[in-house]
Parts: structure tokens; sequence; C-alpha cells
């Protein structure tokens, strides 16, 4: 779960400004993290070449990598939105209207992520891959966050375990 702490990780922005800028929704953060799944995906096989060329994480095709990409292609106005919410108002006027900003922004999101990953972490990665892939993608974005979520609030309680979680701006729970 850590590894996908880092997808919001990507705004570069020191902890001390974070702690200042609005936190993202759960939606928010789901949206962001559904436009980052292709290109981790795709990461994560190009680095676990242990793993078999059947395993999904190592496909470069197919229905399940294309499912993530339909639903990240539907999740980019969103994300979008959510980016600018958190960037400098002029950074996102340039940047984030421009063709070149999701694919600038995935290849900086996919190799943070996956830069974290080590050969003993294939096998984990493939079996949890396997267990989702019946999962909508939409689903499987709201299960990181909400790991996020639950994450941050351990940290927040102080939690040794977590407490190399980045500090994200992902707002809490709600609490049911």
């Amino acid at each position: 779960m850590k590894r996908m702490l880092a997808v919001l990780a990507v705004l570069g922005m020191p902890s001390a400004a974070l702690a200042q800028t609005p936190c993202l929704t759960t939606s928010e953060a789901e949206s962001i993290t559904l436009v980052a799944f292709p290109d981790i995906i795709l990461e994560t096989g190009r680095v676990c070449t242990t793993l078999p060329a059947r395993s999904l994480v190592r496909r470069t095709s197919g229905p399940f990598i294309s499912r993530y990409q339909v639903e990240a292609d539907r999740a980019w106005p969103a994300a979008r939105a959510a980016l600018a919410k958190l960037s400098d108002p002029r950074l996102s006027m340039l940047l984030l209207q421009s063709d070149f900003a999701r694919p600038l922004i995935t290849s900086l999101i996919a190799p943070l992520i996956v830069g974290r990953v080590q050969p003993s972490d294939c096998g984990t990665i493939d079996r949890l891959a396997t267990l989702l892939e019946p999962l909508p993608p939409r689903n499987t974005a709201g299960i990181v966050v909400t790991s996020l979520q639950h994450l941050k609030a351990e940290k927040a309680r102080g939690v040794a375990a977590v407490r190399d979680v980045p500090d994200l701006p992902v707002c809490s729970a709600p609490r049911s």
C-alpha cells in the first residue's frame, strides 16, 4: 500500500506547503489515481521481469490494461481539476490546460511509485493485480484512496509502522 502513497506526491510540494493546501476529496484523489494507473501498471511490468510474460502487469496490451486506460481517459477532466486545486493558479493555467500535462504528470508519477518496487515485491504485486482484475478500475482506485486515508489517520495517531508515509493532501476518510 505504501507504494501507492506516492501517487499524489508528484505534485512536488513540500510538507509545509501541503499543510496550507486544501485536501483532495475522495473522488478527486480517485480521479488522479485512475489517471496514473495505466502508466503504473506498464512501468511495473517493465520492472518485474522475473514474472511470467502472462502476468497481468507484464502485459502491454489486452483487456486488463485497456479497461484502465478507458477509465483514465474518463477521469482526466476531474483529475486535472483536482491538480489545479492544489497548484499555483499560474501553473494550472499554463500547464494543466496543455495537451502535454497528462503525459508529463503520469510520466512523473509512475517511476516515483514503481521506483520503490523491489524484485521481491513482484510476486505480491502480481497476486494483488490478479485479485483486483475482476473489479472495475474505479473500485481499485477507491481501495487505494481508502488505504491512503487509513494510513494517514494511523500516522496522525502516532502509529510507528506508518511513520514514513508521506504527508499527502488527501482528506480524512468520513467517519461512519
